[in-house]
């Protein structure tokens, strides 16, 4: 399995349509077997509610933050952050606009939408 010149779509506050809470477990173990993995996707773009994963107090932001130290590109809609009343609460990543997330989906092997 290689993840290698991919980008990763999340589009939700978690991962699936359960009852929370697990959403967001199955988001960490994602993310957490990634970077245990090593093959590290280019970019992982944040959109629609999954700009609040991104976020002061998501559940998931020690993750994010090592695979960003690790050279994954987190990019989070800076509409959708606006529209969510987020704007300034972003905890790591990037705000970028649609471009951005097209930009990185058009330069990627593979798109994963979660």
């Amino acid at each position: 399995m290689t993840l290698r010149d991919s980008v990763i779509l999340v589009t939700r506050e978690g991962m699936g349509n359960a009852v929370p809470p697990l959403p967001l477990k199955l988001i960490s173990k994602y993310f957490e077997l990634i970077l245990e993995n090593g093959d590290l996707p280019n970019a992982i773009c944040f959109y629609t509610e999954g700009v609040k994963l991104v976020c002061e107090e998501s559940p998931v932001l020690d993750i994010l933050h090592s695979l960003e130290s690790r050279g994954v590109r987190l990019l989070a809609c800076s509409t959708c952050l606006d529209f969510y009343n987020l704007s300034g609460r972003q905890a790591v990543g990037i705000p970028g606009g649609m471009t951005d997330i097209l930009e990185a989906q058009v330069l990627a092997d593979k798109v994963i939408t979660l």
